[in-house]
């Protein structure tokens, strides 16, 4: 897939030094600086969360960080929003259940 070149609210995407990080426990990789959304995107990941009652998916929706369909779990921290958080090296993204991030929260 192709990367976003000019996102609406952070500008162009940097084309900085490539580096390694972990979703869902896989190692993958993006440019440093993107946003974790274009990573993913780029490396055919499309479902970022799944809705606590009807554990529907969601993903990119409005990639402005306005709406809540982005949101995962970063470096233990749930509800980030993807779409707009600067990829860093060594990151751990998670794929989020519900409101609280855990699993049991369905």
């Amino acid at each position: 897939m192709d990367r976003i070149a000019e996102h609406p609210i952070l500008g162009n995407s940097p084309e900085g030094k490539m580096v390694t990080f972990t979703f869902d426990g896989k190692e993958l990789s993006g440019y440093e600086g993107e946003p974790i959304a274009v990573a993913l995107r780029v490396n055919g990941v499309m479902v970022h969360r799944y809705t606590a009652k009807r554990h529907e998916p969601r993903g990119v929706f409005c990639a402005i960080g306005r709406c809540t369909d982005c949101v995962m779990i970063v470096d233990g921290v749930p509800n980030v929003r993807t779409c707009i958080t600067p990829l860093k090296a060594g990151m751990k993204v998670e794929t989020q259940y519900g409101v609280t991030g855990k699993e049991g929260a369905l």
